[in-house]
């Protein structure tokens, strides 16, 4: 993991948006970086790779209605609500545009920011994405048809309710978390005529052992623009959204990894200028 020291702490407290009160906490200095925990987890699910985000960014992590630090309510868990929601606590930040890091169910809360809200985001990286249900490989599907507060006895000693419980303003509510995720993730949606509409530049991270079918990801890509061509030796048809499958990364760890950082740091900062072979070649002359 990086040995970047672990930035301190700027500022954290509670922002209302959409009805409910949302733990938010930023750390470093420098142009702003939202990042977007997954289902069941929270801002604290980034920590292994934060140094390295918050070395020379301000990263603002946010816990998602229900998680964290963060109120279930009693409205339903949504993604698209959730992106009009984060789209308030920007602005109650006073952050006129961000990039955006989203793992998993984060990620796609940053899409619906980014759709309903364009001017908000200027670079968005989705890790673990997806843009529709069907993407899921048959037996995750299979799997969250049983999610829900059956489930919460037997989940007592796994990492997902034991960072819930230590730092939820009711840990009693896990059950109606897991009623509240399983109504949502069981919802069908198919998000791929938004797709084009995203016109700032996205990058779509995943791990090779990710819960995904390659041929979603693939089809992602490509309602992105990229994958329909080759982009030319001078580069010249290279299109602005980019696709990374990081390699011995399954979904339940891509988010801890440093991997995951560099490549989102690298595509927000654009990456500097790529040479071609024939800028190489004339160079030597």
């Amino acid at each position: 993991m990086s040995s970047i020291p672990t930035p301190t702490r700027v500022e954290a407290g509670h922002i209302e948006a959409g009805g409910i009160r949302y733990y938010y906490e930023v750390h470093g200095n420098g142009a702003p970086l939202l990042l977007l925990h997954g289902g069941l987890g929270s801002t604290d699910m980034f920590a292994p790779i934060l140094p390295m985000l918050a070395e020379n960014r301000k990263v603002i992590g946010i816990d998602l209605h229900g998680h964290g630090r963060t109120e279930l309510g009693n409205r339903p868990i949504e993604l698209d609500a959730m992106g009009r929601d984060l789209a308030t606590i920007l602005d109650a930040l006073d952050l006129k545009q961000v990039d955006v890091l989203g793992y998993s169910m984060g990620g796609g809360v940053g899409f619906q920011l980014a759709l309903q809200r364009p001017e908000k985001v200027r670079r968005l990286v989705m890790a673990s994405g997806l843009m529709a249900r069907d993407g899921f490989y048959p037996e995750i599907l299979a799997q969250q048809a049983h999610v829900g507060a059956e489930m919460a006895a037997a989940m007592k000693d796994t990492p997902m309710y034991r960072s819930y419980a230590a730092i939820a303003p009711k840990p009693e509510d896990f059950p109606r978390l897991l009623d509240a995720m399983g109504a949502m993730i069981k919802k069908p949606f198919d998000w791929s005529a938004d797709v084009p509409k995203l016109k700032i530049p996205v990058m779509l991270v995943y791990g090779d052992g990710d819960m995904f079918r390659p041929e979603h990801i693939v089809k992602f890509y490509q309602l992105l623009g990229g994958g329909l061509r080759d982009a030319g030796w001078k580069r010249e048809t290279m299109p602005q959204n980019r696709l990374a499958i990081l390699p011995n990364l399954t979904h339940y760890d891509l988010f801890m990894s440093p991997e995951l950082a560099r490549t989102s740091l690298a595509f927000f900062d654009g990456y500097g200028k790529a040479q071609s072979w024939a800028e190489e070649v004339q160079g030597k002359r």
